[in-house]
C-alpha cells in the first residue's frame, strides 16, 4: 500500500503528522513519536507578544517600571510563566529537535499582525527548521478594522515572511472569515506553501463569581471535523497549493475522511495527548488496511476523491445540502 505524500516540498511516507503541541516539548516524546511512525512533528508555537516584549525588555535595559507601563497600555501584560519556551530557548529546542529525530521539523510562529516578531523567521531556518507553520490569528474585537484591513495585514504578513526565509511556509487559518475561498486564492499568490484548516478558536468563558475571564483548555473533538471536510472539498479543487488538516482527526476514518476531501496531510494532537504516541501506529495500518479492502492502491487515488472538483455547481450544491438537512430536522 502507498501512503506516500508531499507536503511543503516534504517527501512523506504516509500523511500522518503531529500538529503543534506540548509533545515536542521533550526529545524522548519526539523520538517515541518518531519511532511510532510520525511523518513530520510540528513544534508548538512561538507567540508574537514573547518576542515583542523580550525585544523591548531588552531596549529599556529592564528598567521595570517603564516596561510595565508600556506592557499595560499595549494589552500584553500576561501571567508570569504564561509561556513555556522563551524565544531563545524556542531556537535551542528546535536545534535539539534536528539532532534528536530524523524526520521534518516544522517550526511554528504565532501572530496577528505585520510586526518585528517576523524577523525571528529568519533564525527558525538558520537552525534547521524544514519550514515555518505561520499561525495567524488576527482579531476582531475592533470594529474599525474592515474584512480587508484585516485580510490585508495577513497577505502583508505571509510575503514578509516568505520574502525572508528560503524554506517554504504554511499558513495555518482560523475559519472565520468572510470570503474565505477568495483568501485562500489570494494567500496562494502571495507564495503560500500550504494552507492548514483549521486553527482552533477557543472563546473563552466567564467566571461569574470571581468576575474573571476563564481561558479554554479543552481537546478538540470529532463534531469539528466536517467544518474541515467543506473546506477541504472546495479549495482542494480550486488551488494548487497542499492542504493540511487538523482538528477532530482522532482515528484512521477521520483521517480518510480528510484525504478524501483534499488533505495532503492530516495533523494530529488530541488523540496522541489522551492515547499516547503508539495510536499514531495504530491509525497509520488501519488506514492501510481500510484502503485495501476499498481498492485504494495509494493515498493519490484517495486524495480528493470526495472533493468538489467534479460539481458543476458547487453553490447549488451547498444550498441543496443546507436546505435538505433543514428540511428534515423540521420534519422530525
Amino acid at each position: 500500500m502507498d501512503l506516500k505524500t508531499d507536503y511543503l516540498g516534504l517527501h512523506l511516507p504516509h500523511p500522518l503528522v503531529v500538529g503543534a503541541s506540548p509533545l515536542t516539548d521533550d526529545l524522548d516524546m519526539a523520538r517515541r513519536l518518531e519511532d511510532a511512525g510520525a511523518a513530520a512533528l510540528v513544534m508548538r508555537s512561538l507567540f508574537a507578544e514573547q518576542i515583542v516584549r523580550e525585544k523591548l525588555e531588552a531596549y529599556l535595559h529592564n528598567e521595570e517600571s517603564r516596561f510595565e507601563c508600556w506592557a499595560r497600555a499595549a494589552g500584553l501584560v500576561l501571567p508570569a510563566g504564561a509561556f513555556a519556551l522563551a524565544p531563545d530557548a524556542y531556537l535551542d529546542q528546535l536545534t535539539a529537535l534536528k539532532a534528536a529525530v530524523a524526520i521534518p521539523v516544522i517550526a511554528s510562529l504565532n501572530g496577528a499582525y505585520p510586526g518585528r516578531w517576523l524577523e525571528y523567521a529568519p533564525l527558525l531556518e538558520a537552525v534547521g527548521a524544514d519550514a515555518i507553520e505561520l499561525n495567524v490569528q488576527p482579531g476582531g474585537a475592533e470594529v474599525s478594522r474592515s474584512s480587508a484591513d484585516i485580510e490585508g495585514a495577513l497577505l502583508t504578513t505571509v510575503r514578509s515572511v516568505r520574502s525572508a526565509v528560503r524554506i517554504p511556509v504554511a499558513v495555518k487559518l482560523p475559519p472565520y472569515f468572510s470570503g474565505l475561498g477568495h483568501l485562500a486564492v489570494a494567500l496562494q499568490a502571495a507564495d503560500a506553501g500550504a494552507l492548514v484548516l483549521f486553527n482552533r478558536v477557543q472563546p473563552p468563558d466567564i467566571d461569574p463569581e470571581t468576575l474573571t475571564s476563564v481561558p479554554p483548555i479543552q481537546l478538540s473533538r470529532t463534531t469539528e471535523l466536517p467544518l474541515r471536510l467543506r473546506w477541504l472539498a472546495i479549495l482542494s479543487a480550486r488551488l494548487r497549493i497542499p492542504l493540511a488538516a487538523t482538528g477532530g482527526i482522532h482515528d484512521e476514518m477521520a483521517a480518510i475522511k480528510a484525504v478524501m476531501a483534499g488533505a495532503h496531510v492530516v495533523q494530529m494532537v488530541s488523540a496522541l495527548l489522551a492515547r499516547g504516541p503508539d495510536h499514531l501506529r495504530q491509525v497509520r495500518m488501519a488506514m492501510a488496511e481500510w484502503m485495501g479492502r476499498h481498492g485504494y492502491e495509494s493515498i493519490q487515488r484517495l486524495r480528493g476523491s470526495m472533493d468538489l472538483e467534479a460539481c458543476p455547481d458547487p453553490e447549488a450544491y451547498e444550498r441543496a445540502n443546507a436546505t435538505l438537512a433543514l428540511q428534515r430536522f423540521h420534519g422530525q
